[in-house]
């Protein structure tokens, strides 16, 4: 086996590596240039209690409801 340092071949695994670089370099320039950032618009909710809405007595309708299953006395 040769020794690449010694052969020359290593010149070619440098460039080899610095085209790969370059190419990484060139698809983030372009990437960053051809992306549209869109302003997103911040909403801003309503705090303030409405002095209409007033809680009404929960009337008792669960007890009217009558349940489609019948639930067994005892668990498995």
């Amino acid at each position: 086996m040769q020794n690449p340092f010694e052969s020359g071949h290593i010149k070619n695994y440098i460039l080899f590596y610095a085209s790969i670089v370059v190419i990484m370099i060139l698809f983030f320039i372009a990437s960053t240039l051809f992306h549209d950032v869109k302003k997103v618009e911040t909403k801003v909710f309503n705090t303030e209690v409405n002095e209409d809405f007033k809680k009404e007595p929960i009337k008792k309708e669960e007890e009217s409801i009558k349940h489609k299953f019948k639930l067994l006395k005892s668990a498995y």
